[in-house]
């Protein structure tokens, strides 16, 4: 299987879905209690989507996940456990999608013309109460 979930001790702080798990009908990967839902799908020409609206539900949390899908190109994600301290260091290659949970976390760039959607929960509240610099 080509998920992969980094962790310090029973906490989730990352999940990695490589490009080969692209697959036919609907897969999601977070479970229900994740701020950020990630779910992938593969239909052939044809497939109709019922239309739907989102009921108004409401939601608290206290924390920022966010997930990255690599369109173009190769980063390295260094990721961190809630203390601060490196746990993995992984390549993350177009078509892959990495989603970050808990603790901290750092990319580097590995090839030139790399291209990423990031996507996280809002609302962006700036980055001074945001985020922590490492």
């Amino acid at each position: 299987m080509a998920i992969h979930e980094i962790k310090d001790g029973e906490t989730v702080l990352a999940r990695h879905v490589t490009a080969e798990e692209w697959d036919a009908g609907l897969k999601f990967f977070s479970a229900d209690p994740d701020y950020i839902q990630v779910g992938i799908w593969g239909y052939d020409k044809g497939k109709e989507l019922l239309a739907h609206t989102h009921n108004s539900v409401p939601r608290t949390f206290d924390i920022t996940q966010e997930t990255l899908y690599i369109r173009k190109g190769k980063i390295m994600a260094h990721i961190y456990d809630k203390s601060l301290k490196l746990v993995d260091e992984r390549e993350v290659c177009e078509g892959d999608i990495i989603t970050l949970m808990f603790g901290g976390h750092g990319y580097t760039i590995l090839e030139d013309g790399t291209q990423v959607l990031e996507v996280k929960n809002g609302p962006y509240v700036g980055a001074e109460a945001d985020r922590v610099r490492l």
